[in-house]
């Protein structure tokens, strides 16, 4: 899959595509259905196909004081994109020049004059443009050819959604979430140093700053761990969350990697929750927390070995 970041000098190989546009966050069940429906006129067209998406996800830039809320931060989603066989993604940067377009001055720039695709797909609740004015029947008015998916939904008639997998995942409902998303959620990030708190009570910890990821429930996980350049997944005994012992000034994920002793600092780090254990707690003395962390590490580890 090829990347472009910019608007500027688009090869005309990248062009005439079929192309889904959205934020895709999650790259769900529902984004993969409407991926594949484009996949198949691509296909059908022997045209390449193309992702529209934009970076930051817009409500960074609108609301900029809410906390993390990312189901998949620009790595984990550009990794799930080029499962589904994408040819081309266009993540274009989203500022407030940007936002600021009217749908008219979007439907110019960006696709007449740039990307030209062949026909376009996207859900029926895709808006853009400034005051989000923008609706698939103007693109139809403007000459495309337009594909609009209705409504994707699960068994129950409910819709598939970033907001239905972003609530589970704060209610620790890591099954439900895995579920709607058609894969197993995971965290990345870069391993960094910490206090040394779990090295001197003798379970060390690999540190993995939660970033833009949004915060899952606070707690204790079972949790498998991939280190960069490796194909195994390790058993671990995870913690997310802000160590009320200690007090951490934002969430990061820790994870105690079962008989493991590696220097891995540098080293981007992919953590898929299982299950999860219990909530963070404060302990009367470090001889509590060292004992309940064992018990943590015996659970993860049963856990594990029968998954």
């Amino acid at each position: 899959m090829e990347i472009f970041e910019t608007l500027e000098n688009i090869p005309e190989n990248a062009r005439h595509t079929i192309m889904a546009i959205g934020n895709f966050d999650g790259v769900h069940r529902g984004h993969q259905e409407l991926l594949r429906l484009a996949g198949d006129k691509a296909a059908h067209a022997k045209k390449p196909l193309s992702v529209l998406t934009f970076e930051p996800h817009p409500r960074r830039l609108f609301r900029s004081d809410d906390p993390p809320f990312r189901i998949t931060p620009f790595p984990v989603k550009v990794r799930k994109l080029k499962e589904g066989a994408v040819d081309f993604l266009f993540s274009i940067p989203f500022d407030w020049d940007f936002a600021s377009q009217t749908a008219e001055q979007f439907i110019d720039h960006v696709l007449k004059n740039n990307l030209r695709p062949a026909h376009i797909v996207v859900g029926d609740d895709f808006r853009f443009g400034q005051l989000r004015k923008g609706t698939p029947e103007m693109l139809k008015n403007a000459g495309f050819q337009v594909t609009v998916v209705g409504k994707i939904a699960d068994e129950s008639d409910d819709s598939f959604s970033s907001s239905r997998i972003r609530a589970a995942l704060r209610h620790a409902e890591i099954g439900q979430a895995n579920k709607l998303l058609g894969w197993e959620w995971e965290i990345e990030g870069i391993v960094t140093h910490g206090d040394k708190r779990g090295r001197e009570l003798g379970f060390p910890t690999t540190n993995v700053p939660l970033g833009e990821t949004m915060h899952p429930a606070y707690g204790v996980y079972a949790a498998w761990v991939q280190i960069e350049g490796e194909d195994e997944w390790l058993p671990s005994a995870t913690n997310i969350g802000i160590r009320p012992m200690f007090e951490l000034a934002e969430g990061q994920v820790e994870a105690h990697i079962l008989d493991f002793d590696r220097d891995i600092y540098g080293k981007t780090l992919r953590i898929k929750p299982v299950k999860h254990l219990r909530g963070e707690a404060k302990f009367d003395d470090l001889d509590a927390l060292t004992a309940q962390i064992q018990k943590d590490c015996e659970k993860s580890r049963a856990i594990l070995n029968s998954a």
